[in-house]
């Protein structure tokens, strides 16, 4: 069964088999993957290692339903946006591989949730219905089964009174935090962190001028009285997620994998420079595994990648190939 593979990958030749697979039962039953593929000209058969599998624009999931014929959706997960803009959708047919997938990823990356308590502080997301980073964060705040654990929206003084409760206890703490959120937190109050593990997400969310990774890092860092700021890489259309200890360099789990393709030819991969981020989920099984992101970064020798910015375009080089 492909699930029980996907998650039994120990080797980069058992990925690159699995992936082929998956590409197969993708191209059968996801029918808009199908006929993104067929315009490009790709024949299955001809399929015999990943460098020959397509990667869909991430746009067809503002336009299309990206599902397996064979699946209904359990839960639609929609992607934040400004007002009036189309928003992705992604159905999710089979939710226990959804918490299969981020709960074996926190335990690689961190271990047991129960070991923490864990504090969310993601109000543009909690504002609004259909986040999977609030469905996914809840989980991991139900595992750590800790009264302590929970979602903070406007109460800034509560959150900086649990933090500092739990730093005099000497108990170990995720604070997972969009981005502008954290910068409001540090300005009402600085701290000197022993026990917590500070990780953002999501950017500003129009709240702020966006700033460069590198110094949003070290304003963080100085506000929290840390070393490092760890984050977190997902996005709507994945099931899967890549985390970052520090430094701006993010890992997968094993069913995860990033390319970089050329900026200037969507169907070709650069290695050692600055690309398009494609993503490879292999545990997005019922939908499309194999897609094309608007972010750019690079990838490092030790397996490891950098997310660098955005494209200028609003649309991806090729997806106007079907988006009507």
């Amino acid at each position: 069964m492909l699930e029980t593979a996907i998650f039994s990958i120990k080797s980069s030749e058992d990925f690159e088999h699995i992936a082929i697979e998956v590409f197969r039962y993708q191209y059968e039953n996801t029918i808009v993957y199908r006929q993104f593929c067929d315009l490009m000209k790709v024949i299955p058969a001809s399929v015999k290692k990943i460098e020959n599998i397509p990667f869909l624009p991430i746009q067809f999931f503002k336009s299309h339903r990206v599902l397996s014929k064979l699946a209904s959706e359990s839960i639609t997960f929609t992607s934040s946006g400004t007002t009036g803009s189309i928003t992705s959708k992604h159905h999710v047919s089979d939710v226990p591989l959804y918490e299969k997938s981020f709960l074996n990823t926190f335990e690689l990356m961190y271990g047991n949730p129960s070991q923490y308590v864990i504090l969310a502080l993601l109000p543009s997301y909690l504002e609004r219905g259909g986040s999977s980073l609030v469905y996914m964060v809840n989980t991991l705040i139900e595992r750590s089964s800790n009264k302590h654990s929970g979602f903070y929206l406007n109460d800034t003084a509560a959150l900086i009174e649990k933090l500092n409760f739990l730093e005099k206890n000497n108990q170990k703490t995720i604070l997972l935090g969009v981005s502008y959120a954290l910068l409001d937190l540090i300005e009402n109050q600085k701290f000197s962190l022993k026990n917590t593990i500070v990780m953002e997400t999501g950017g500003m969310k129009g709240k702020r001028k966006e700033m460069i990774k590198d110094v949003l890092h070290a304003t963080l860092k100085k506000g929290f009285g840390l070393d490092q700021i760890h984050s977190e890489y997902g996005m709507t259309e994945l099931l899967s997620q890549a985390y970052s200890a520090g430094e701006g360099v993010f890992y997968t789990p094993p069913w995860m994998k990033i390319r970089t393709r050329d900026t200037e030819d969507a169907l070709s991969f650069v290695k050692d420079k600055t690309g398009g981020i494609n993503v490879i989920d292999l545990a997005n099984l019922h939908s499309c595994s194999f897609i094309a992101t608007q972010d750019l970064g690079r990838i490092r020798k030790d397996g490891g990648f950098e997310v660098l910015g955005r494209f200028d375009a609003s649309d991806i080089r090729g997806c106007n190939l079907m988006v009507q």
